[in-house]
């Protein structure tokens, strides 16, 4: 093992060296033909140090340095990892401070990272929706899931649901609604990663993915939890101190005057540029309009009041569903320990989500967003972007470093996440499917182990794919939709199941399967999705716009005659083209789908138990209610 772990770090190093030598590619967003007009208008002549290419030697060898730890890490772990509750739980051996700081690491993903910078960037305050939700969120976990979790599960989110229900269809059912809320968190951290490779070293997106995915299938085959726990730990720590630092960098850049970021924000020029015309499509500046200040108020991503209650709910509610969170409370040996962990992990996360508000507003005011979607207009780059410019203030050599160090955090952070998802699938399909109903808890100890294994590599590279067909989006909306569908599926049944005496089998499945099936459809015919005709509905605009010009007697400039070539172009592809479903526009008109499907994920499990009582789940309730609030009996979960 130690000697295959040494070689796949010289084999991943001599590839990434290879490929450095590949040209960047340019990549867009899903805004693209209307963006490039306002781009093309704003972009510099020349671009300044920070938005040219990556070092990549320096870069490199960050990046060495955190795939040679974490290998390590997974090497000392298999040596730990023999039985199922290795693999799954660590034993149950992990401290409350270890667990605190490894939820935080498995919580702060991706798209707290780059996702939800970028979207402030971008979008101003409406960013900033994203992290107070996902702050609050911690309250419910801690009041409400982690004790009874911690006392009624073993493994997965399977094991709380069938507590006192059948476990057949339960677990199921659950298997199918992990796997498909772990899909949605897992492709916005895989987008991530191949969009951060694809910046830094010119390394194609479809390569990134592929190799971000193999080392991840590396270190859940051969580590488990115990890997998966350690380098989650490392990643938090690591994250929570860069984003310290950008932030203290950022204040001294305005004079140490927190209040002066604002400031700044609202009286940029170019901010005022891009939301007159890129946010608000204003062609000419409107008598008395303060363009800055509509930069710091909510209502430039989701324009629909809705739409801001929706996502509330989903990342307010939503921590208290994922899988992969709750299955970290099955790694503390008592319910004490779970909540001790939550509370650490709640002052971890608060921390740097107050701190994204700073990043973010920092790149806004300090590199512009056009300057950033230059770059990438997604904005995930945004704070590697900050992170050059500002080390690049002292010397272009810091600049370097500093943006090298906080990309590696960021793959880190990557790393970390996509672990602890592709474990928590891992785990629904095993042990809930194949030792529970399949063998019928009749399996070995190495025939569990051999299963999750494989699980892993399966769920991996389905990831994978995911990925490569959601090049597009930003990881911070992704991960919005997958705390939508947990919300809607997993948190209504959980809460039944510990609190509501008729909560009944038909119920669990009713609930889990309409409201994550509803969240999945309600997505598929939103906004959310690419449609080509809105499209080149856009481009068509562009089009008029420039070939007016030309018969007024204007002469195009050089980018004006590429951009009106260009809008012709996707316009000739676009214009008769659908959506996924065959759709020409969304008929679900919100973005971000809770406000409906959790309801109905609520009312599908009232009524079916209801309508499906079981006299033998509501006489068992008693004890098991004894159970979670007291632990009393907590070594027999082993049992069901």
């Amino acid at each position: 093992m130690k000697r295959a772990c040494i070689a796949l770090i010289l084999a991943v190093g001599l590839g990434l060296l290879i490929d450095a030598a590949v040209p960047a590619t340019t990549f867009a967003g899903p805004e693209t033909a209307i963006s490039n007009a306002v781009v093309a208008q704003a972009a510099p002549a020349q671009s300044p140090a920070w938005q040219q290419k990556a070092n990549k030697p320096l870069t490199l060898g960050m990046f060495c340095v955190i795939i040679a730890i974490t290998l390590y890490i997974v090497y000392w772990a298999a040596q730990r990892t023999k039985t199922t509750a290795d693999f799954y739980a660590a034993k149950s051996s992990i401290t409350g401070w270890q667990n605190g700081w490894a939820i935080a690491g498995d919580y702060m993903s991706a798209a707290t990272f780059l996702g939800m910078a970028g979207l402030i960037s971008f979008y101003g305050i409406d960013g900033f929706l994203y992290p107070t939700g996902w702050m609050v969120a911690f309250v419910t976990v801690l009041l409400v899931m982690a004790e009874p979790c911690r006392n009624s599960g073993k493994y997965t989110v399977g094991d709380v649901l069938c507590v006192r229900a059948s476990p057949k269809p339960v677990r199921a059912c659950a298997a199918i609604t992990t796997l498909l809320v772990s899909t949605f968190y897992l492709t916005g951290q895989m987008v991530g990663a191949g969009k951060l490779m694809q910046l830094l070293l010119g390394i194609p997106y479809f390569m990134s993915v592929v190799g971000v995915g193999c080392l991840i299938i590396i270190y859940v085959i051969f580590g488990g939890m115990i890997a998966t726990t350690w380098v989650q730990i490392i990643k938090a720590a690591l994250l929570v101190g860069s984003g310290v630092l950008l932030s203290i960098l950022v204040i001294i850049k305005m004079g140490g005057n927190p209040v002066r970021l604002f400031t700044e924000v609202a009286t940029n020029a170019q901010i005022q540029d891009w939301v007159r015309v890129k946010l608000l499509a204003h062609a000419v500046a409107q008598p008395g309009f303060d363009y800055g200040q509509r930069f710091l108020e909510p209502g430039l991503f989701l324009k629909n009041v809705w739409d801001q209650v929706s996502l509330g709910m989903a990342t307010c509610l939503g921590t208290a569903g994922m899988p992969h969170i709750l299955m970290r409370f099955f790694t503390v040996p008592d319910a004490q320990t779970a909540r001790k962990s939550v509370v650490v992990s709640m002052f971890l996360i608060a921390t740097f989500f107050i701190l994204t508000s700073v990043m973010g507003y920092g790149a806004a005011a300090l590199l512009t967003p056009q300057g950033i979607s230059v770059v990438d207009a997604s904005g995930n780059m945004a704070n590697p972007l900050l992170a050059r410019y500002l080390g690049g203030l002292a010397h272009p050599v810091i600049g370097d470093f500093l943006q090298a160090f906080v990309c590696a955090v960021a793959f880190a952070t990557i790393l970390a996440v996509v672990s602890g998802l592709v474990l928590a699938s891992s785990a629904a399909i095993s042990h809930d499917i194949y030792t529970s109903v399949i063998k019928e808890g009749k399996a070995s100890q190495s025939q569990q182990v051999k299963a999750a294994r494989i699980t892993c590599g399966v769920v991996g590279v389905a990831g994978v794919v995911i990925a490569l067909a959601c090049e597009t989006q930003n990881v911070a909306h992704l991960v919005a939709l997958a705390f939508a569908v947990s919300a809607a599926g997993v948190l209504p049944t959980v809460v039944f199941s510990l609190f509501w005496k008729k909560m009944s089998t038909a119920g669990i499945c009713a609930g889990l399967l309409v409201g994550t099936l509803s969240g999945i459809f309600l997505v598929l015919i939103s906004p959310n999705m690419q449609y080509p005709q809105l499209i080149a509905a856009s481009d068509q605009k562009i089009i008029q716009t420039l070939e007016k010009k030309v018969q007024e007697g204007a002469t195009l400039t050089e980018k004006d005659q590429a951009t009106l070539n260009k809008a012709k172009a996707s316009y000739e592809k676009n214009k008769n083209g659908t959506s996924m479903l065959g759709l020409s526009k969304p008929l679900f008109p919100l973005k971000i789908p809770a406000i409906v499907c959790i309801p109905l994920g609520f009312l599908a499990s009232i009524l079916f138990s209801l309508l499906f009582p079981s006299k033998r789940e509501e006489d068992a309730f008693d004890q098991i209610y004894i159970r979670q609030v007291t632990g009393i009996g907590v070594s027999q979960v082993v049992g069901h």
